[in-house]
Formats: C-alpha cells, structure tokens, sequence
C-alpha cells in the first residue's frame, strides 16, 4: 500500500483505529518553522516493534529535524509524538568527532556509554565483529569500524527502537551491503523497530520494510519498491540512470568482514 500526500491537505483517516499501546513511537500533525520557513508541515510517522522504516529525502527536506522531534530533542510548533512507556532509544549519529589528542579505546568508548551494561560489551562486540578493535584508539578506525562501533553502542542500551542517521556515512559500497545485512539482522534477533535515515533509497530497499518520502510534507509513504515508482519521488530524485542498473545481490554461503574479506561461518551459521 502507498499512500500519497499534498501540502496543506489534512491527511487522510486511518482506515481502522491502531491502539497506540502496541506503537513504539507515533508522530502525528507535526510542524515545525525556523526563523519564518516552514521545516514541517503535517508530518505523520509511526513505527511498530520489529519494523525498518527509512526516512529518505533531498537536503533540506527536514529529515533531521524530524529525528530530533522524535528523540525529544526538539518540540514542535504544532502536532504530538506518542512514546511507548518507558521506551529505550539507542542512537547512531552519522559521524563522531572526538579530540585527536584524547586517548580513548573502542573498549572504554563502549563502557563510557553503558556503564550499567559494560559487562555485555564483549558479547556485543562479537555479535558486530569488532572485538578485534577493542584495544585500538577510537581515531585510528575507519569509516566502517567506527560505524559499527557506533552501531554497538546504541545497541548496548538494550533499545526498543534503534535511530540510525546515514548508517553507512563514509563506508565503502562492500561495507554499506554488510552493514545493511547486520542491521536487518538485529531486527530480528533483538525485535526492536529501527528508523532509519538515508539519502539513497536503492541501498535499503531490500533492508526495509516501509519507506517515507519527505520534502517538508510526507510526499509518499509504502513499501520501497512502489515509493521508488511514485511520481512524487521521481518528481524528487528523478529515474535512475539506467532501469538495468542494481546493486549486485547474491546469495552465498560466506560473509564479508568491513574490510570486505571474505569470511567462512561457523559450522551450523548460514548467510543470505
């Protein structure tokens, strides 16, 4: 299902009432204006236990500020956020800049985050293939060791919902598909909903489930596949340069580490 939406009409009636108890967050009638520009405008976002919905648009669609609205950071001029009770939110910024001359471990980074949880930082570590880098400074890694140290960290808060901004910010295109795989892979393991935010709709259409398109207002909502087809995403990024060109998708019996070595699983362990 698609659901198209104009700026400045009032959104469409759900067809049936959702009972917001089994909601993890629910966004309705958001606005939100800087210095006279309207940054949102009737916004309305909802995202369930064990559900990937992406946030994609154009610079300056107001995906970020949406975001803040929704981790509490930002109230808007107008509309409500809904919040499960005592809803545990796991954040991965897209960057993290720390001090060159700060001598901080990927071990004591984690701890610093969750002390409470600081003794599941091992087991964490190894479920996101970074326990290699436990002893490395934080400024030596790459852009995918430090996205998947990122990733550890909000994980270690135990969350319901995991917010990811650009995930796969500066990770080469072997690392963002691995990466990819393993978000889609601590859905189903932890059933926490997932929101995430990305600039290339075509990289996650086969991690998530449900796509928003937003510039300022939501300009379609649905599965992936229809949102990539919808005239007011097209209107928005425009077609793709050939219909011929994908992303290489295959399914094997191996992984790639973030480096993108090839790695055998364990007995009894299986990739797709």
């Amino acid at each position: 299902m698609i659901m198209h939406h104009s700026p400045g009409s009032s959104p469409a009636p759900a067809e049936t009432p959702v009972d917001t108890t089994e909601s993890l967050i629910r966004a309705s009638g958001i606005r939100v204006r800087f210095s006279g520009r309207q940054v949102l405008e009737g916004v309305d976002l909802a995202l369930h236990a064990g559900e990937i919905v992406t946030l994609i648009g154009p610079n300056g669609a107001g995906k970020t500020t949406l975001v803040r609205v929704i981790l509490g950071l930002l109230k808007p001029d107008a509309g409500r956020v809904e919040r499960k009770r005592g809803l545990t939110v796991g954040y991965m910024p897209q960057r993290l800049q720390l001090p060159e001359n700060l001598p901080l471990t990927v071990a004591r980074f984690l701890r610093l985050a969750a002390p409470a949880r600081s003794d599941g930082v091992a087991a964490t570590a190894r479920e996101l293939g970074i326990v290699h880098l436990l002893d490395n400074p934080m400024q030596m890694l790459s852009g995918g060791e430090q996205q998947r140290v990122l990733l550890a960290r909000a994980l270690l808060r135990g969350p319901d919902l995991l917010v990811l901004d650009e995930p796969v910010q500066g990770v080469d295109v072997t690392g963002q598909a691995e990466l990819y795989r393993l978000i889609s892979r601590i859905r189903g393991r932890y059933r926490c909903g997932v929101l995430m935010v990305s600039h290339d709709l075509h990289l996650v259409m086969a991690t998530t489930d449900r796509v928003l398109c937003l510039n300022r207002h939501v300009c379609c909502v649905g599965h992936p596949e229809s949102v990539s087809r919808h005239p007011a995403y097209l209107e928005l990024f425009g077609k793709p340069v050939s219909d011929g060109l994908a992303l290489y998708q295959h399914h094997h019996d191996h992984a790639h580490d973030i480096h993108g070595n090839v790695v055998q699983p364990e007995e009894g362990e299986s990739h797709g």
